[in-house]
């Protein structure tokens, strides 16, 4: 069983085959990596019937995996169970599993210390430099491979260099490998490499993202190391409905407009104390502004969410001016973004983010976009905040998360009534 009735490229071959017992491998973005270290997996539970642990950054990339390993055993012919999943006690962590003909069992985790205890088999750490605790997961994990002669894959893109991912990669017990996005079109990938540069528009991210390079965050605003600090593995991109019904919840939205070069981006912050836990971060890509009224009116209709800010520069004009009448000013505020409004809006993030009262979802958009952001001093030393325009967006959900704060910081407070007997003076008539 090596994977010959899967179409693969050298690379992804050599990899699959590969007989060294802890892997370290810097790949590209669009090269593959989910999709290969899963069917080495696959193989290794066929041919050396040893259970299969795939730990990911969050859920929604747990998921991703697993949908890979289920394409790989169709694409093989081998026959799986229905997946099942079962939570962890006292968390909303979801384990996936597959189970094999073998008796042996695929198992797809989100990366968190503690499901990464109590297992014994093979381990793949998929998009290893996204994971929240990285240092944590390490210490739990390493010692249980060991123990049971186990291997270990590490695969990721560049994350910044302060992360665990950066420095296994001079730890000798490694066979490491590294894959560019032009290497891996050099063994036959057939991908659109002039796009992909286009759209990425930045040298740094390009170079981090395609070229495997560690680049130097010291030009970043939100460093990774802090955008990590904020992940939480139990949240999700999708709006979380569920906490949007419950009763007195305290909902405010950031809402970043755009149309055919940028994303609309809305971020819904629920505002638990002095912690900010995300309920949804909704993107829209050239999506009619009938549309994204449509949405946020939907949202505006619900009584927990208090506030909501809306960047009503250029585009974002006149559906600030629909919302502010539809809604009123004490609930709907339109923000022209201007350097010293932007410093303050950016500003706000950051701290809250180093004070660890955000949490967000592990989400490879959200994170590039929020890195995104350069802080940089022109030459007649003014402040302005830029940022690098991906593919997916121009640091959208980083300025949406920040409104979306910046709302909750103006909130007026309740609306508070009473209600009282008749004045005393009251009575029919004409006095």
């Amino acid at each position: 069983m090596d994977g010959s009735c899967i179409n693969l490229l050298a690379y992804q071959r050599d990899a699959v085959l590969r007989r060294a017992r802890f892997t370290w491998n810097c790949w590209a973005r669009q090269t593959g990596k989910s999709f290969t270290f899963t069917l080495r997996r696959l193989v290794r539970a066929l041919t050396h019937h040893r259970n299969q642990i795939i730990l990911s950054a969050g859920q929604r990339q747990s998921r991703e995996a697993m949908r890979k390993v289920r394409q790989h055993c169709h694409a093989l012919r081998v026959y799986t169970d229905t997946i099942q999943s079962s939570f962890f006690k006292d968390t909303s962590l979801r384990q996936l599993e597959i189970a094999l003909p073998n008796g042996v069992r695929v198992i797809g985790l989100p990366a968190n210390p503690l499901t990464a205890r109590g297992y014994t088999g093979d381990v793949f750490l998929d998009e290893f430099a996204m994971h929240a605790d990285d240092e944590g997961i390490w210490a739990s994990l390493f010692p249980t491979l060991l123990r049971g002669d186990g291997q270990l894959d590490i695969a990721s893109t560049p994350r910044g260099c302060k992360n665990m991912f950066h420095r296994l990669a001079e730890n000798p017990a490694f066979t490491t490998s590294t894959l560019t996005l032009d290497e891996a079109i050099g063994q036959g990938l057939e991908v659109d490499r002039e796009s992909l540069r286009k759209g990425i528009d930045g040298d740094v991210a390009w170079r981090q993202e395609f070229c495997c390079e560690f680049v130097d965050e010291s030009t970043s605003f939100m460093p990774y190391e802090i955008i990590r600090r904020c992940h939480d593995v139990n949240l999700g991109t999708l709006q979380d409905d569920r906490a949007l019904n419950r009763k007195r919840a305290d909902i405010f939205l950031g809402v970043d407009i755009g149309r055919r070069r940028d994303l609309t981006a809305i971020w819904i912050w629920e505002k638990t104390g002095d912690t900010f836990t995300t309920r949804g971060v909704l993107t829209f890509d050239n999506a009619p502004f009938a549309q994204q009224e449509e949405i946020l009116n939907g949202l505006l209709g619900r009584a927990c969410v208090r506030r909501c800010c809306i960047d009503a520069s250029g585009l974002g004009m006149q559906l600030a001016e629909t919302l502010t009448t539809r809604f009123g000013e004490h609930r709907v505020e339109g923000l022209s973004f201007t350097p010293a409004l932007k410093a303050q809006l950016a500003g706000r993030l950051r701290v809250c983010a180093e004070r660890g009262l955000l949490r967000i979802p592990v989400d490879d958009a959200i994170a590039r976009d929020w890195h995104s952001v350069s802080r940089i001093t022109t030459a007649t030393g003014h402040i302005r905040y830029d940022a690098d325009r991906a593919g997916d967006g121009h640091a959208d959900r980083f300025w949406a998360a920040a409104l979306g704060l910046h709302a909750a910081e103006c909130d007026t407070g309740p609306i508070e009534f009473t209600t009282v007997e008749p004045s005393a003076f009251a009575r029919e008539g004409a006095w």
